[in-house]
């Protein structure tokens, strides 16, 4: 893998499998020494990484920074090589993350009905039922994989459902999921053709739909572009899309990188035991949003691109040039939260950047904050004694550049059989 770019002699490796295991010693250096600094990344492709937290709040809110590729300044030998692997080739590019207003105002509009509270609320018990079904798949065995047993399924059939994927068709689509995931770091080919399926996979369903519509958010998308609201078929399928590799990496890793840190700081985890135990809510709420700071599951924000010079950090960014901010650098910065290093559960002082920040704050937050709590609080009273069955230097954590999450997460507890 890539180093630094050239012209930066010192400072700390980036992108290599000892800074996926541990980057925030390296943001830390970046932080305080080249806070917006110029890297080449292992695809090749040139980008400044913002590791502050009051640049990266305002890189995420600056409408100067677009999400859209066709801004990029890229070199011959960078084309195709940021984005989603596959998007392209398959019609998938007018998504809530590769688009400005007035389009993305629009279209956010259109879905959003999908995660008022409200509508997350009502979704609750389903979530309970795909936890609890998830944990009695193992619970009799005294051990499991808790990425691949449960972390990785509990999203994928909450937002299948959401979108109105039948029953029968689930498992497809949890194995094309897994093609994403599996080659997070690896060829780009692998997750193209999962991509491509997963295309045509929505394109029918979208028909299907149209003829028989329910209660989900397909539907919902369908009936309002029947009402004058002009989405386009690739639209719908770009955004019914997104929504999924949004929606489930995302908490995969917030639930496997939430358990793992409440692993790690055992005080902590016993402290969050009593209190569900006592039947309060607070720490586990409070509890979420410390680990999404802590070691949250996106550890770079998407792709910008500046649409004109942009000064940031002190630096001068092109014309062009990608950026992208480094939430997991940001969520740790000393200048903004006392003892970063730590966790603590309790934290109620948490304006943290892991769901984003400006327009394109996270449409699904509400979302995977009830997966997130419902899946830790249901695993920890189930399984009080949950523990690591492998040595912490054993784990392996995905190569890839947006998101951070493990590979697997062995776990042992006393077998539970009804």
């Amino acid at each position: 893998m890539h180093g630094l770019h050239p012209d930066a002699s010192s400072g700390p490796e980036l992108f290599t499998w000892e800074f996926a295991t541990d980057p925030y010693p390296a943001y830390a250096w970046l932080r305080e020494h080249a806070p917006v600094r110029r890297t080449t990344l292992p695809s090749g492709v040139d980008a400044w990484l913002v590791t502050r937290y009051a640049d990266a709040r305002r890189a995420l809110a600056d409408p100067r920074l677009s999400k859209n590729p066709v801004h990029h300044a890229e070199q011959p030998h960078a084309k195709g090589k940021t984005g989603i692997p596959g998007e392209r080739g398959s019609e998938l590019m007018t998504h809530l993350l590769n688009i400005d207003p007035p389009d993305h105002t629009r279209l956010r509009r259109l879905v959003s009905q999908a995660f008022t509270p409200r509508r997350v609320a009502e979704f609750a018990p389903r979530v309970q039922e795909l936890t609890d079904g998830l944990i009695d798949a193992f619970a009799a065995k005294g051990e499991a994989d808790l990425i691949h047993d449960f972390a990785f399924p509990l999203p994928i059939y909450a937002i299948c459902d959401l979108l109105g994927v039948p029953r029968e068709d689930q498992d497809d689509f949890r194995d094309w999921a897994g093609m994403m995931i599996r080659h997070g770091g690896g060829p780009r080919g692998g997750v193209a053709r999962s991509v491509k399926k997963m295309r045509r996979y929505l394109a029918e369903l979208i028909h299907r739909k149209r003829d028989e519509p329910g209660d989900d958010l397909i539907s919902g998308l369908i009936r309002a572009s029947d009402d004058g609201e002009h989405l386009t078929e690739n639209e719908a399928a770009a955004m019914a899309f997104i929504l999924l590799f949004a929606g489930f990496e995302t908490t995969v890793n917030l639930v496997g990188n939430g358990v793992y840190a409440l692993l790690r700081n055992p005080g902590q985890r016993e402290r969050l035991q009593r209190s569900l135990a006592a039947g309060e809510t607070e720490l586990l709420t409070t509890g979420i949003e410390e680990l999404l700071r802590y070691d949250g599951p996106v550890e770079l924000a998407t792709w910008r691109y500046a649409t004109e010079p942009v000064q940031l950090g002190g630096q001068s960014v092109a014309l062009g040039d990608p950026v992208l901010v480094v939430l997991a650098a940001a969520d740790r910065d000393p200048e903004r939260f006392a003892d970063p290093d730590r966790l603590d559960l309790s934290r109620s002082e948490n304006k943290h950047l892991g769901y984003g920040h400006g327009i394109h704050y996270c449409l699904g937050a509400p979302l995977a904050r009830l997966e997130g709590q419902t899946a830790l609080a249901t695993l920890l009273t189930r399984l009080p004694d949950l523990r690591l069955a492998v040595d912490p230097s054993d784990l392996r954590w995905r190569g890839g550049l947006i998101m951070r999450g493990l590979r697997t997460l062995p776990v042992q507890f006393t077998a539970v059989r009804d």
